[in-house]
C-alpha cells in the first residue's frame, strides 16, 4: 500500500537499527504490518514504524489480529502466545516460528508476581534490528498478567541456521 506520513515520524533503519525520524509529506509504501508495528519502504530503504507511531501514516488502518494475549493466570503457554507476535522486520514470521527464541525461565517472587527472562537469537550476528526485536518480545512478556519483571538475552550459541525454522514458519516462507 503506497501512502504518506502526516508528520515526522520516528522509525528505526533496516538492518542498521539506527532510530531515526521520517519526514513529514514522505511517500512510503507498506511492506509488513506484523506485530502492531509497520515496516515501511522509501527511497531511502527500510524502516520499521513502531505501533505507537502509526498514525502517522495516511489512510492506514492496522488490522486486529488474530492473537489472544488474555490470561487470567501466567503460563508458559501464555508467555509462547505474546512471542509469537514478535516479527522480525523483514521477515513475515513470528520470532518463536522463526527458531529464534531458546528458552523461557520462570521465577515465582514472594510477591506472588512472576520473573521472566528469555534467550533469543538472531538470523545474523550482525543484524542492528536485534536490540529492537528484543525489547519488543519484553514489552508483550511484561505486559502479561503477574509479569513484574521481563528480560530478553541475545545470545548465538547455538548459531541460528534455516533448519531451526517451524514447520508453520517453513510454510509461510514456502520452504515446504
Amino acid at each position: 500500500m503506497d501512502t504518506t506520513l502526516i508528520h515526522d515520524t520516528p522509525a528505526t533503519a533496516i538492518p542498521s537499527g539506527e532510530a531515526l525520524t521520517l519526514s513529514a509529506g514522505a511517500s512510503v509504501y507498506i511492506t509488513q504490518t506484523l506485530g502492531g508495528n509497520v515496516t515501511v519502504r522509501t527511497d531511502r530503504g527500510l524502516f520499521r514504524i513502531a505501533a505507537e507511531n502509526i498514525g502517522a501514516l495516511a489512510g492506514y488502518t492496522p488490522v486486529a489480529e488474530n492473537v489472544n494475549l488474555v490470561a487470567d493466570t501466567l503460563s508458559e503457554q501464555a508467555i509462547w502466545t505474546a512471542l509469537k507476535t514478535c516479527f522480525d522486520p523483514e521477515i513475515p514470521v513470528n520470532i518463536v516460528d522463526l527458531g529464534l527464541v531458546y528458552d523461557l525461565a520462570i521465577d515465582e517472587l514472594p510477591d506472588g508476581t512472576h520473573s521472566v527472562e528469555a534467550k533469543m537469537t538472531l538470523t545474523a550476528q550482525g543484524c542492528g534490528m536485534g536490540p529492537v526485536i528484543a525489547e519488543d518480545a519484553r514489552q508483550k512478556i511484561a505486559a502479561l498478567p503477574t509479569v513484574s519483571a521481563a528480560k530478553v538475552h541475545i545470545v548465538w550459541d547455538p548459531i541460528w541456521t534455516p533448519q531451526m525454522i517451524s514447520p508453520d514458519g517453513r510454510k509461510t516462507l514456502g520452504l515446504e
